[in-house]
């Protein structure tokens, strides 16, 4: 498979996880958009250019879409504000420690595993910092924003959003292992 055909790939499946998990931020299947940022950082860094995009205009076509359905203009809903737009660079800071793992070098080893958890808490608390700071400090949302109240939300939903986009990283590390064992494997037997 080629190296276009393998983005290709790629970033079909993130889209699909995407729009298939951010339908309901709250279904017993929790949404994927970080980790589906973080990744397409890791694996699609020379696409960056035009795939960040698509996925962020994939993000806000899924939520204009839910927000329609439900019956409430997209512009009126709760989530809606000035502070929407904030998810352009809070995702970016997910995509950006994808970016920077990759910089690093991907191998199936300890070293790597400790540098993608380090890019992925880093990029999480950052991501956070900006979406949940600028709800907080920028919609009209919250009646008396102080910085005490900021910092009991921030920390408040900071390990539910490292949980969610841990396990979904997870779950592609264990498929990339798949994948290029299967790989070797296959080269290995045509020598």
């Amino acid at each position: 498979m080629t190296a276009t055909a393998q983005r290709t790939l790629i970033l079909t499946l993130l889209a699909a996880l995407m729009a298939a998990t951010r339908i309901n931020h709250f279904a017993p299947v929790p949404d994927a958009s970080w980790a589906v940022f973080f990744l397409g950082g890791l694996y699609l860094s020379t696409w960056t250019r035009w795939a960040f995009p698509l996925l962020m205009v994939l993000a806000v076509g899924v939520d204009y879409l839910v927000i329609s359905r439900s019956g409430v203009s997209f512009w009126q809903h709760y989530c809606v504000s000035a502070a929407y737009w904030f998810l352009v660079p809070a995702y970016f800071s997910m995509w950006a420690g994808g970016m920077w793992l990759r910089r690093g070098g991907i191998a199936n080893d300890v070293r790597t595993l400790g540098r993608a958890a380090v890019a992925l808490v880093a990029s999480v608390a950052v991501c956070q910092l900006i979406a949940q700071g600028s709800f907080y400090w920028v919609s009209a949302s919250v009646s008396a924003p102080s910085v005490a109240g900021w910092w009991q939300n921030y920390t408040q939903w900071l390990l539910p959003y490292m949980q969610t986009a841990a396990m979904y990283v997870a779950g592609a590390a264990l498929v990339h292992v798949a994948a290029t064992s299967l790989a070797r494997g296959r080269a290995l037997a045509a020598r």
